[in-house]
Parts: structure tokens; sequence; C-alpha cells
């Protein structure tokens, strides 16, 4: 009775994996039929290394958005990814259970708020702020950047504090059994023992194309 069970659980798990690459599929061939045959019209070189983009004009040049979410990620990267570990850290080796009883559903809290409440609150918020105490527009790579740094936190502290979790005990206590203190104990040995974890989580694919669709009306790289 359990063999046909988990034989039942493993066909309903193929059936959903098998239908998520299937849709991933046709999103992108649906995407490729459909922009593969003005690209060509436009003109390879001209759409990817164009520095205008000008659709009333017939102008489609998309490398200062290339080049914009380049720096974005970048500043993004920059900005959140030391935040987020340390913060993981902080929550996995040091915080008493006092304060993570309040502090991960707060974390938890964070990654459930929409992805527009962000943009909204980068708009209305950080623009006027930056506009204010940095001069220009307000519409910049480093409103976007900080923005999209503090979109991110929420997943990479999770997967962090995941992977620092997840590494034996039997490390942290070798560490303190050669004479190591308990920050150095976490700093030198169980934090590089989780470092593919925690670089999983750093790493620029963790800031979500669809994240950086609402940073992206922060900056105009175009312009």
């Amino acid at each position: 009775m359990n063999k046909n069970k988990e034989k039942i659980m493993q066909l309903v798990f193929l059936a959903a994996a098998c239908a998520s690459i299937a849709l991933v599929a046709m999103i992108c061939c649906f995407l490729f039929a459909n922009g593969l045959p003005t690209i060509g019209k436009i003109g390879v070189s001209d759409f990817l290394l164009g520095q205008k983009w000008r659709p009333n004009n017939d102008i489609y040049g998309i490398l200062p958005m290339i080049m914009g979410s380049l720096y974005v990620t970048l500043g993004a990267c920059i900005t959140g990814v030391p935040i987020g570990i340390l913060t993981a850290v902080f929550m996995a080796r040091f915080c008493p259970a006092s304060i993570y009883k309040y502090l991960k559903p707060a974390v938890e809290l964070l990654a459930g708020i929409p992805s527009v409440i962000y943009g909204f609150f980068g708009l209305v918020v950080m623009v006027p702020f930056i506009r204010d105490n940095f001069g220009g527009t307000g519409s910049s790579m480093l409103t976007a950047s900080l923005l999209l740094g503090m979109m991110i936190l929420p997943t990479l502290i999770s997967v962090a504090e995941a992977a620092l979790r997840a590494v034996p005990d039997s490390y942290y206590e070798g560490a303190l059994a050669l004479g190591a203190g308990h920050v150095r104990s976490v700093f030198f040995t169980v934090v590089p023992a989780a470092k593919s974890g925690i670089m999983a989580a750093g790493s620029p694919s963790s800031l979500m194309a669809g994240e950086w669709a609402w940073a992206a009306p922060l900056v105009k790289p175009w312009r």
C-alpha cells in the first residue's frame, strides 16, 4: 500500500515538473517567435548595440538598458549582500531566542510584500530623498540599486541562514575545542563551510528579474 502511494506521489511530482518545464518552454517559444522577426528587421547589431531608444521614431537600441541593468544589479549586490549575509549570521549563530522569535517573522513579512509596493515606496519616498540630498531628478541608478538591495534582503537572509544552520555542529564544536572563541569559530569555520549556500544566495541570479522590473522605472539610462 505504501509503495503504491509512493509511486502515485512520484507520478504527481513528475507531472508537476513536466508542466512547469512545458510552461517555461511555451513562454520562451512565444517570446522568440514574436521577437526574432522584429529583431531581424531592426538588425541585431543596431538592436543590441544601439544607444538610443525612441520607438516613435523606429529607433530601438537597448544597450543603455542592458548596461543600466548590469550597473543596478552590481549596486544592489554591493549594498544588499553584505547586510543580508551579516544578518543571516546574526540570526543563525548570535541572535537570542527572545529576539529571534520577532526578527524571523519580520524577515518573512518583508518577503511577503508585493514588489509593486517596493516600487511605489521608491517613487514616493526614495526618489524625493535622493533628489533633495544628492541633486538630479532622483530617478537614478543609485535609487534603483538601493531599492533592489532592499528587495533582495528577505530571500538572501533566508537562504543564507538555512545554509548556515545546515553546517554540522561538529564543525563549530571542533573549532571551540581547538581554542577558538565563539566569534572566530563562526566566521572562520561555520561561514566557510556554508559558503556554497551563501554564494548561491548572494549571486546576481537571486536578484530576480521580476524584482528588477519594479526598480526599472527608477532609472532611465537612455536619457
